[in-house]
């Protein structure tokens, strides 16, 4: 299986895609207009503080208000908080230290479980599970000035989620200034390992601080250690004394850019290539795995060839396709995906597949492809929160447990978390994805400027129909003797042809002439009635 990492960077925007084995599986995206925020770590102000919700609003400078919940806020009495885990992450005792214990879970890490977050990659922030409960209101004032992190960025209409907890991802640890815990990555394999990557952390860091060992941290040596915790000691202290001399609200860290983010958490034991078009990005990536990865350093290459680099890979068509709405699959059938406000819902359908055996053969193997697109779709398009599968209806339950099983095999690569229920009676699947991110027809378009992202305008005979009742509710009068419509040609079109009868049978009753006008620069929903 081959695995590679293709960077297209240009002044104004850079994309990320990650191939696994030949095929797109994900894409970030660097906008230098409209970069992202996840990460970032702000002096804000409370704005207001509600204690119905159990949260705050806090300003950091952005468009709209960060929301800070009280479990997201550091208490006086809690001493050691721990973490929520999102990837599979073994918490370590620490001796004469806080109150942990052995075996309970620890913080998120960003290898694995965390991708890149779009244009906000590979930022990695402890989601806390808090031991006590405090009201919000005794905790937060109005007018206070608090330092946060943005845990979650702005998605859809919502502002940013941001936290008192900080985070700073390195490449073999993420650093907790204000967590006295240790994490280590359960995919690190062997004890030995383990309790020589204990021992090296718990000498080298200071006293009532937490990390994360990482998984590429195996087999990382002493000075790598030393290096990455110096490195993110200077990182917070640098934010502390920007603390001190900004006034809130202001920035007081922004992460990395993309291409160094990616070269940070994406560029594992498991990547084979690290392809490149830009050539001072390139040398960066270069000096950057000389120093911390040099037995990667072979793995970077810059692309030279005339041809782009993602229409070389065929990426350029993959873009495209993921904002269709309807996907097309190799047997003849294909999906249909639809987003509403509050989910996803995605239609199977055997479309041009036919089959051979009978049609529930038929609509097995369509399902069962379905199933395994849908995971890719998912992954590629970045579609969080609920979604509702609408599988073809089987009559075999074994069939119908094989595409279940098939569905949770295709997502078990999804570093998102994602839940799944049972195929129900109706043949549907409700699940649901975790939101790390705008999803790619977010990040891509934008809703339709003519019919207001409804998906839809009314038709012409629909809107012809109007008319005729905005016209038979004039009041007639004598000293007026025509009635003007002006429309869109279209609409002008139709009432000239498909509903000319109307048009007389108006006439007759009001006797007065209608003129129509043929206006362009109509909306096709818009017109406008007068006496002349």
């Amino acid at each position: 299986m081959s695995n590679e990492i293709v960077i297209n960077a240009t002044p104004e925007e850079t994309r990320v895609a990650l191939l696994e084995n030949k095929t797109l599986t994900e894409l970030y995206f660097d906008r230098k207009r409209d970069r992202g925020i996840l990460g970032n770590i702000y002096k804000g102000v409370v704005e207001k503080v509600l204690p119905g919700m159990q949260a705050a609003f806090v300003d950091i400078g952005t468009e709209k208000a960060a929301f800070l919940y009280v479990a997201d806020v550091i208490g006086q009495e809690i001493n050691a908080p721990f973490p929520e885990a999102e990837d599979e992450v073994e918490s370590v005792e620490l001796e004469g230290e806080g109150d942990e214990k052995d075996g309970e879970e620890g913080a998120e890490t960003s290898d694995g479980s965390s991708p890149p977050q779009g244009d906000e990659s590979g930022t990695v922030i402890a989601r806390v599970k808090r031991k006590h409960h405090q009201n919000i209101e005794d905790m937060l004032k109005q007018g206070q000035e608090v330092v946060v992190q943005v845990s979650k960025g702005p998605i859809g209409t919502k502002g940013p989620r941001v936290t008192t907890y900080i985070s700073l991802p390195g490449r073999y640890l993420v650093y907790m200034p204000q967590v006295n815990h240790l994490g280590i990555s359960k995919r690190i394999g062997g004890e030995d390992e383990r309790h020589r990557l204990k021992d090296i952390i718990c000498r080298l860091r200071k006293p009532g601080t937490g990390y994360i060992v990482r998984t590429v941290s195996e087999g990382m040596t002493e000075t790598e250690v030393k290096n990455d915790i110096e490195f993110l000691d200077l990182v917070w202290q640098n934010s502390l004394k920007r603390r001190d001399k900004l006034k809130a609200p202001a920035l007081l860290h922004t992460d990395l850019d993309l291409v160094f983010r990616t070269a940070r958490d994406l560029f594992t034991k498991e990547i084979d290539r690290f392809v490149i078009d830009s050539k001072p990005d390139y040398e960066r990536i270069k000096d950057f795995v000389g120093t911390s990865l040099p037995s990667f350093a072979s793995r970077v290459e810059l692309w030279e060839k005339e041809q782009p680099i993602f229409e070389a890979y065929g990426l350029e068509a993959e873009i495209v396709r993921a904002k269709n709405r309807r996907v097309w699959l190799k047997s003849g059938g294909y999906l249909v995906i639809d987003r509403a406000e509050a989910m996803t819902v995605i239609d199977v359908n055997t479309g041009r597949f036919v089959g051979k055996k009978g049609l529930e053969e038929t609509i097995f193997k369509t399902n069962m492809e379905a199933a395994k697109e849908i995971a890719w779709q998912l992954r590629l398009r970045n579609i969080g929160g609920i979604i509702i599968l609408d599988f073809i209806d089987m009559k075999k339950e074994k069939n119908k447990e094989s595409v279940f099983n098939t569905l949770v095999h295709a997502v078990s690569t999804d570093k998102a978390k994602t839940n799944i229920l049972k195929i129900s009676d109706l043949g549907l699947v409700e699940m649901s994805r975790e939101r790390t991110r705008e999803a790619l027809s977010r990040v891509l378009c934008e809703p339709c400027a003519y019919c207001e992202g409804k998906g839809y305008v009314k038709s012409p005979t629909t809107i012809c129909y109007e008319i005729f009742r905005e016209v038979r509710r004039l009041s007639p009068s004598e000293s007026e003797k025509k009635i003007v419509v002006s429309a869109h040609p279209t609409i002008v079109g139709t009432l000239q042809e498909q509903e000319h009868h109307g048009i007389d049978a108006i006439e007759r009753s009001h006797h007065k002439k209608i003129i129509l006008k043929a206006d362009a620069n109509f909306h096709i929903e818009q017109y406008d009635i007068y006496l002349l």
